[in-house]
């Protein structure tokens, strides 16, 4: 994806939501992002997931790219770099919050170790 123009499956804008935050990584480091704020390349490497170094720049490019992330130094490598999240970006906040709320409730019968999500 990174520097690629996105192939928007149709105009649904579920679909289109769904074409840029729709795989598990993209939106772990959106995640990351709220609860933690600011993060370097190597700490979103730290997360539980284990993301791999490729999907992680590639995630990080598409993010910047769509104006969800931004740099904090932007004339900085990516890897010397700290990432935040922009407004249109901290917008999905209710987002995430909401499906970590729906997950609790609805998973938690499946999924003993899932946590609540505040």
């Amino acid at each position: 994806m990174g520097d690629e123009k996105i192939h928007w499956r149709s105009g649904c804008p579920i679909s289109s939501a769904l074409d840029v935050v729709g795989d598990r990584w993209t939106i772990l480091i959106i995640r990351d992002l709220i609860i933690y704020g600011t993060r370097t390349y190597s700490e979103f490497l730290d997360s539980p997931e284990k993301i791999s170094t490729n999907i992680l720049a590639d995630r990080l490019s598409l993010l910047t790219s769509l104006k969800l992330i931004e740099r904090t130094q932007p004339e900085a490598a990516a890897r010397n770099n700290a990432f935040r999240l922009t407004k249109s970006g901290a917008a999905l906040r209710p987002v995430l919050l909401g499906l970590g709320k729906w997950s609790h409730t609805h998973l938690k019968p499946f999924h003993a170790d899932i946590v609540k999500i505040h």
